[in-house]
């Protein structure tokens, strides 16, 4: 991010535009909607600009801009339709100390006008660095049609109540007030009686949400997915963005906690196996300790919490505390590496079951039925398999198992940074280890990519 957005105050601030033709007229119907003090230098004005100085929203002085002109401006637009008199006035107004930006020259300029929903005082501003103004205003587009006019009128008429929803205690009580106000109350009462009824309404929502008692805690048990922030599920999203606190483990990336309220409690309960780990009980106590105290907390876990995630102990914790909780599924990692490839989980004539085995447990090294699974044709998606690679190859063909059963290894499965490696069974610790893969692995036991698949029964080589 080379430039960060920030909304800044101009209420009668000075802000000039230098330049007398469209350019300059095209950012002063954005500039106008403020409540800056607007000064704009022209030797020879657009009659638009004229009629904007007689209806008293600027202030013109017809001649061009010159030395200390911009002094105690906020911001300077260099709107001149001419490059070099762009310069001039850009290094005159820095002398002045006024931030400055160089229409249609990104490069040269201190600051850059994004693209804006208005909803006054609902702003929504959309940059992209300069990158790709087409992309932006087709944002705004959408938007725009999204987004009601009627909006900025609750908005205006709930930020004057502020004042008195300071009754209600800071946190979750006051947050419910709101969402109640913007979400249902200020759209029924706007379609019915209009701008007129929503003060008396806003008052009975007030005293309707001081009388009601502070809702209890919960938790909700969600799966995060296998990493891709768009794998999530409708629910899972809207959990995160109405969460207190949100407990997390080591597969969440940053891409989906960055889903979750800024004001919210973010903490790591990682665990790595055979490395640094919070203990279980330890997680069971976060989450039950900040529930009973009316807390909404997200129990946010990589892939589907059901599958090799603890679920079971941290809902009997939950209920011995007697609190609230849902479980909420995510897309597990097995189908997101199977995706990945290119191959089905199942498939007719090749296997008729699929097993999701775990590589290690709280005892180490996870025993399996060995012998079912070394049978030709058997699918296995192997969960926490990495360090366990060696032992896996040596159970597996000690029971039979063909050394040239595909094996693939899916790393970071569904993100940006994903990787395959395909090899064989024979072969599995060694490809492992020159891969030197960092990310969560899942490995995929009978499964080839399809682009490799035609290489078997032969295939011994990894593929990238």
């Amino acid at each position: 991010m080379d430039h960060f957005p920030i909304y800044l105050a101009l209420q009668g601030r000075r802000v000039i535009v230098a330049g007398g033709g469209e350019t300059a007229l095209a950012k002063l119907r954005l500039l106008t909607k403020t409540s800056a003090r607007i000064t704009v230098f022209a030797a020879v004005p657009d009659a638009a600009l004229i009629a904007l100085a007689h209806a008293g929203k600027i202030t013109l002085q017809h001649r061009a801009f010159g030395p200390g002109d911009a002094l105690c401006a906020a911001l300077l637009y260099a709107a001149n339709d001419d490059a070099a008199e762009d310069r001039r006035v850009a290094r005159l107004a820095r002398a002045d100390g006024a931030l400055v930006n160089i229409v249609d020259n990104l490069e040269d300029s201190q600051f850059i006008t994004p693209a804006i929903v208005d909803r006054d005082p609902v702003t929504i501003a959309i940059g992209t660095e300069g990158a790709a103004p087409v992309l932006a205003r087709a944002i705004k587009a959408d938007l725009e049609e999204r987004l009601s006019p009627s909006l900025g009128v609750a908005a205006r008429v709930g930020k004057a109540f502020r004042k008195l929803a300071e009754a209600l205690p800071m946190g979750r009580k006051r947050r419910d007030f709101w969402q109640d106000y913007y979400f249902a109350t200020a759209p029924q009462v706007l379609e019915q009686e209009g701008e007129a009824g929503l003060l008396p309404a806003l008052d009975a929502l007030l005293a309707r949400h001081l009388s009601s008692a502070p809702a209890p805690g919960r938790v909700d048990l969600v799966g995060a997915g296998p990493g891709d922030p768009e794998l999530l599920t409708l629910r899972a999203r809207k959990l995160l963005d109405r969460a207190d606190v949100v407990i997390h483990d080591r597969l969440v990336p940053q891409a989906i906690l960055e889903l979750a309220r800024r004001e919210a409690l973010i903490i790591d309960a990682g665990k790595e196996g055979f490395g640094p780990a919070m203990a279980q009980t330890d997680i069971c106590a976060l989450m039950v300790e900040h529930a009973a105290r009316g807390a909404h907390v997200v129990r946010l876990k990589g892939g589907d919490p059901a599958v090799f995630g603890r679920l079971d102990e941290e809902i009997e914790a939950l209920s011995a505390a007697g609190l609230d909780w849902s479980v909420v599924p995510g897309i597990t990692a097995a189908s997101a590496a199977a995706a990945g490839i290119g191959q089905s989980l199942t498939k007719r004539d090749r296997n008729s079951a699929l097993r999701l085995v775990t590589g290690h447990d709280m005892q180490g090294f996870a025993e399996q039925d060995w012998r079912s699974l070394a049978r030709p044709g058997a699918v296995a998606a192997i969960y926490m398999g990495k360090r366990g690679a060696r032992f896996i190859q040596g159970r597996l063909m000690m029971h039979g198992a063909d050394p040239q059963t595909p094996v693939t290894a899916v790393e970071n499965a569904s993100r940006p940074e994903a990787r395959v490696v395909a090899t064989t069974l024979s072969r599995l610790p060694q490809a492992l280890a020159d891969a030197a893969c960092h990310g969560p692995v899942i490995l995929l036991y009978g499964l080839a990519p399809r682009a490799a698949e035609a290489a078997l029964p032969h295939l011994s080589e990894e593929f990238a």
